[in-house]
């Protein structure tokens, strides 16, 4: 596992919001511990959170977003939400709802994204968008950026591939990083420590 720290250094290229950047890295070694992740990390969401996923194809975004609802106590079977781009996953306990959204068709960046009213769900709700670099920064100032990656080094990112055992293939580096004001109480460093 790599040790959390504090880093003014934005994830993949992306401008941090003034000041206030915190990142912490954790190595995930199966899918359930993908899931188990998203059920911790669901504790520390609350309403008006904005969180993006970032991962190739079967890295593991749909599966964190998983357990993200099933930490935050949701209605119904958080899938992937591709063909449909948004669903909405009320709390059955009282809490936020999980706005779930997949941008990979939408290319108009935020224009397209508005369309889908996500500024006047995210007050109220946890929305969780996957493939939504360069689409939605511009909805909050603050934002929790999650970047999946294969551990194996596989650069064609193929599961299965040729040489890399199973169980190599299931592990990834999970990259939480925080940007503003909202990240910076040393929850992600502690969540970061804790998942071991």
């Amino acid at each position: 596992m790599e040790a959390p720290r504090n880093s003014p250094a934005p994830a993949q290229g992306h401008a941090p919001v003034p000041g206030h950047a915190t990142t912490a890295g954790i190595a995930v070694d199966a899918p359930e511990r993908m899931r188990d992740l998203g059920r911790e990390l669901a504790a520390l969401l609350r309403p008006g959170d904005l969180v993006m996923l970032t991962g190739e194809l079967g890295a593991g975004k749909t599966t964190l977003t998983r357990g993200i609802g099933e930490g935050l106590g949701v209605r119904g079977a958080v899938t992937s939400p591709t063909f449909v781009i948004a669903r909405v996953h009320p709390s059955l306990s009282g809490g936020p709802a999980l706005v779930h959204v997949d941008a990979y068709r939408l290319d108009g960046g935020l224009d397209e994204m508005e369309d889908l009213d996500l500024d006047v769900s995210l007050p109220d709700s946890v929305v969780v968008v996957e493939w939504g670099d360069d689409k939605v920064e511009e909805l909050s100032d603050t934002r929790l950026h999650v970047v999946i990656e294969r551990a194996t080094g596989d650069a064609g990112g193929t599961a299965g591939a040729a040489g890399v055992a199973p169980e190599e293939d299931e592990r990834r580096r999970v990259t939480l990083t925080g940007y503003g004001q909202r990240w910076t109480d040393g929850a992600l460093t502690a969540l970061g420590a804790a998942f071991a």
